[in-house]
């Protein structure tokens, strides 16, 4: 099923960077990188059936995160141990039966991207001590969208056609899963989910000074 679903993302609408089946060509290290992605994300994904109890939904991946790692609201500098130790985010706490790699060349950064939202989502889940292979993060827009003028090393807000592009992705992807709990971070990710007629949960996004509120929220949950 994991290897279906990875599949069905190959295809994505014209502005959107797919980082499982493209290659950055200006900022990719390696030829494999999208190989890698795929990778990362399927390593993931199958740590985690049977153990999710909730899924986090989130608006649509960034340059800082899932466009190198491949997934989603997690950045390079968490997967390669470089995450500052006050937030006590280690690599093994996003998946263990793989090496960690990195895609983006050493020279846009030299300890990889940090996401200002990957570290405070994957911060408040080991602060609060709960367990990261109980959580699967994603996107309502799977892909990457960036804006043209600026190119790949930037983000943007997705459109509603994009956000209607995401939903037949975001089913398939919540079937991945059984009994779990669905966990809106931010508007956009609420209006997806009540498209489908979901149930949820809705939190602020943590985002333009929302981690606070953020934090107290996903503490409330558990």
């Amino acid at each position: 099923m994991i290897d279906e679903f990875i599949s069905s993302l190959k295809y994505n609408p014209e502005g959107l960077f797919n980082p499982w089946y493209h290659r950055d060509e200006e900022h990719d290290e390696i030829t494999e990188a999208p190989e890698i992605r795929r990778n990362q994300l399927k390593t993931y994904l199958s740590e985690r059936i049977g153990k999710a109890k909730y899924l986090f939904i989130a608006e649509a991946l960034g340059y800082q995160g899932g466009h190198f790692t491949g997934i989603a609201m997690t950045s390079e500098r968490i997967l390669l141990g470089h995450q500052e130790p006050k937030y006590g985010v280690r690599p093994e706490h996003v998946f263990r039966n793989v090496a960690p790699r990195r895609t983006s060349c050493p020279t846009v950064i030299e300890n990889g991207m940090s996401e200002p939202t990957a570290t405070i989502m994957w911060g408040a889940l080991i602060e609060l001590g709960i367990n990261p292979y109980e959580i699967v993060l994603w996107n309502a827009v799977p892909w990457h969208p960036y804006k043209p003028e600026k190119g790949l090393l930037s983000n943007r807000t997705p459109t509603t056609d994009e956000l209607e592009s995401g939903l037949k992705h975001l089913e398939s992807f919540m079937n991945l899963f059984s009994d779990v709990k669905m966990v809106a971070v931010g508007r956009k990710c609420e209006l997806s989910l009540s498209q489908l007629g979901v149930d949820h949960i809705p939190v602020r996004h943590p985002a333009n000074g929302g981690a606070p509120k953020f934090r107290q929220q996903v503490k409330n949950l558990f």
